[in-house]
């Protein structure tokens, strides 16, 4: 009688054993998820599309691009990167000429405000001949800056003196979900004219199905956008820019090139 008691007691732990880890396992797993939907509220919040938005495109003038644009280091950002350095966190003075259809960076943000720079950083060069990362450009000293914005500002095309048709600034020669590269000519290349590079932001999902679309059909169009038309927002608390002058990259902290009269 003793042995059939202990083996009921052995039978009926067995049966709860599995019921125990289950519980725990499901305690575990609610654990881990109580945080997703504080990450996912938060995301949306800050990467809700641009309501009412629409988007245009414009033909591009020949040559194409030489290699697939992710794969294009003057034009994808990330390929290159970019590392951290010190230096004013504000406007500096630089002598010389400046182009009075330069584009006026204040133009990003909704109420045409100063930047408020937190980080400065130094892109890294980059080697053609081996198509592999180089040092990071030591001239000018900053050549891309993270400026203060809020999660969710609308971010803006800064307005220039140059039009490349149809009533439109710049061409989209790359777009991901968290960077996009503007160019001020029709040229599918950083060869000519400025460039304007933007990082840690949320494009907005239809000018990035557009540009995909397009990159897709052999980038004969590519999305073009007028001046002062938002592209999309920011992801946190800064975003990324850096501006290049005929492929050169340039010091975005310069007033008298981007932020005349700040």
């Amino acid at each position: 009688m003793r042995r059939q008691t202990g083996l009921a007691a052995l039978l009926a732990l067995c049966l709860l054993l599995p019921v125990r880890i289950a519980a725990a396992q499901d305690t575990e797993l609610l654990a881990g998820r109580s945080l997703l939907p504080l990450i996912s509220i938060g995301v949306r919040s800050a990467c809700q599309p641009l309501p009412g938005a629409s988007y245009g495109a414009l033909t591009v003038l020949p040559p194409p691009t030489d290699r697939p644009a992710e794969q294009h280091a003057d034009l994808n950002l990330a390929l290159r990167s970019y590392t951290p350095t010190g230096g004013t966190l504000g406007l500096v003075d630089y002598g010389g000429p400046t182009d009075p259809g330069a584009p006026q960076l204040p133009g990003l943000f909704t109420d045409n405000r100063t930047g408020s720079f937190v980080r400065v950083q130094r892109v890294y060069d980059w080697n053609w001949a081996c198509n592999c990362r180089g040092a990071p450009l030591d001239n000018p000293p900053v050549t891309l800056a993270n400026l203060a914005t809020a999660p969710g500002d609308p971010l803006r095309v800064p307005d220039s003196g140059y039009s490349i048709g149809s009533g439109y600034e710049v061409l989209v020669l790359y777009a991901a979900h968290d960077r996009i590269t503007l160019k001020y000519t029709r040229n599918d290349n950083v060869v000519h004219g400025y460039t304007l590079h933007l990082e840690d932001l949320c494009v907005d999902p239809p000018l990035l199905d557009l540009y995909q679309r397009w990159n897709a059909a052999g980038r004969g169009q590519l999305p073009a956008l007028q001046s002062g038309q938002a592209f999309g927002r920011a992801a946190g608390n800064s975003v990324g820019l850096a501006i290049r002058d005929s492929g050169v990259f340039m010091d975005p902290r310069s007033r008298k090139d981007w932020w005349r009269g700040r």
